[in-house]
């Protein structure tokens, strides 16, 4: 299979998993970072997130963590749709006034928000594989911000369903530090 046949195959399970999971059972999934990865994790750094999209592994429930242990936290934005992916500072992880939906029909801070860098950055993903190569939407997005940005971590937030034996992997294509599930880390040795 090419990547995009690929991502539309691994988007239908993705789809069809959490459609299948109780409403109550995914309030509690990636609801606070597993141990092994906060040992990981500098006390200082700024904390890169995402707003989730429908079925993609939801990371609000980090973004509050994080808020609540000090850090500062920041959230990918667009000024249009081919402009370069940067980040800008979330201020409210609980109500989420600070918000806007950008290019791509999802939430980001607005653009008077202070622009910032991560030192750990959580990234969502389409599929992965157990080296933690990863297979995301498609833009070329983080792959350009994690060459030109490389963080003190990198780790993707992903729902079981999405590991594959292997993925079309290209030279630009960035691996990570590890990946979250909610049942697995794989990396972090």
């Amino acid at each position: 299979m090419n990547k995009n046949e690929l991502r539309k195959s691994l988007r239908a399970a993705r789809k069809a998993h959490v459609d299948a999971l109780p409403e109550n059972l995914r309030a509690l999934m990636f609801h606070r970072p597993p141990a092994p990865l906060l040992a990981h994790v500098p006390q200082d750094a700024v904390i890169g997130l995402y707003h989730a999209a429908p079925f993609e592994a939801p990371a609000a429930a980090y973004a509050r963590f994080f808020r609540d242990a000090g850090h500062t936290i920041a959230l990918p934005h667009f000024t249009a749709r081919t402009a370069p992916m940067r980040f800008r500072h979330h201020t409210d992880p609980y109500a989420q006034d600070d918000l806007e939906v950008g290019p791509f029909g999802i939430l980001q801070p607005s653009h008077k928000a202070d622009a910032l860098v991560p030192d750990v950055l959580f990234v969502p993903l389409v599929g992965f594989t157990a080296t933690r190569d990863r297979l995301g939407q498609g833009g070329g997005h983080y792959d350009r911000w994690l060459a030109e940005h490389p963080p003190a971590l990198a780790v993707g937030l992903g729902w079981d369903v999405q590991l594959c034996a292997a993925l079309p992997i290209e030279a630009h294509d960035q691996r990570l530090a590890a990946i979250i599930t909610p049942t697995r880390i794989y990396g972090l040795n």
